[in-house]
């Protein structure tokens, strides 16, 4: 399967930017796809950040967001579960559909939007309360099962992301005496817990050493038979190794998209070469 990109094009700084929406035949590759982005433009104050994206992002496949710093990728990935909706002078047009429900519309509920979308941050971010009371924080929230239970859904989770072994009788002790690696493991965990439909990840084991980052990596390619992931990352080659999907982004622009291996081995647009490259970024 081909990558897919259509519009025209104007060499600005790195990049040739679309200078139209990528039209809705990107969306053709992908069949069944969990979240879809429309035309979705993002600025705060009078700065755009991102203009135009119209991004599908496949059921239970880990999709992949690269590109040089300043290119919008964060900002796109916080769209997807409003994260950005209380920055200042933050301003949207265009949809983002989960399940074909545009999450910005009336009457939705941005804390049940982010219950379905879960997101992890480039470091880790436990709270301050107990290793088992993180991981159980959502659910209390959300009041998704009885009391009786949150024992053994704190194991369940714990166990699911590979810390049971490390942590099964420490579950009162604080977090922060975990490892860097350790604590983002609880952070999956966390965001696990409330069975989210996807989990975003941005630069998740950029703060990691290699052998942390190798088992996060294993661990989401695990997951990714029950939950669609979206993750931002300047390590090319783990987008290589993990990724079924890539998206290119660039000056605020969706440059291509498609499947991993036709983007990386066969790129359709000059700028995405160069850049897979390391001719820029």
């Amino acid at each position: 399967m081909v990558s897919t990109v259509i519009a025209e094009e104007q060499e600005v700084g790195g990049c040739r930017l679309l200078l139209d929406q990528i039209r809705p035949a990107i969306h053709a590759h992908l069949d069944d796809p969990v979240i879809e982005t429309f035309g979705l433009t993002i600025g705060f104050g009078n700065e755009p950040v991102l203009s135009g994206v119209d991004l599908p992002v496949a059921r239970h496949q880990i999709t992949a967001i690269v590109g040089p710093s300043g290119s919008g990728k964060t900002t796109f990935l916080r769209s997807l579960n409003r994260m950005n909706d209380k920055l200042r002078g933050f301003r949207r047009s265009g949809r983002v559909e989960l399940e074909g429900q545009d999450i910005y519309g009336a009457g939705v509920d941005p804390l049940v939007v982010r219950k379905r979308v879960g997101m992890v941050f480039q470091r880790p971010n436990p709270f301050p309360m107990s290793i088992r009371d993180n991981v159980l924080a959502g659910v209390k929230v959300h009041k998704m099962v009885p009391r009786a239970a949150l024992a053994d859904v704190a194991e369940t989770r714990l166990a699911e992301v590979g810390l049971w072994p490390a942590v099964a009788g420490r579950l009162s002790d604080s977090p922060y005496r975990l490892s860097g690696g350790q604590q983002q493991l609880l952070c999956l965990a966390r965001a696990l817990a409330v069975a989210p439909d996807v989990l975003l990840l941005d630069e998740p084991t950029s703060s990691l050493d290699p052998v942390s980052t190798e088992a996060v990596e294993a661990l989401l390619l695990r997951l990714a038979a029950k939950v669609s992931m979206v993750i931002v990352t300047h390590n090319l080659a783990q987008a290589r190794r993990i990724a079924d999907q890539v998206a290119f982004f660039c000056e605020g622009r969706l440059i291509e998209a498609g499947p991993t291996e036709a983007v990386f081995e066969s790129p359709k647009r000059r700028e995405t070469g160069k850049y897979l490259q390391g001719q820029f970024g």
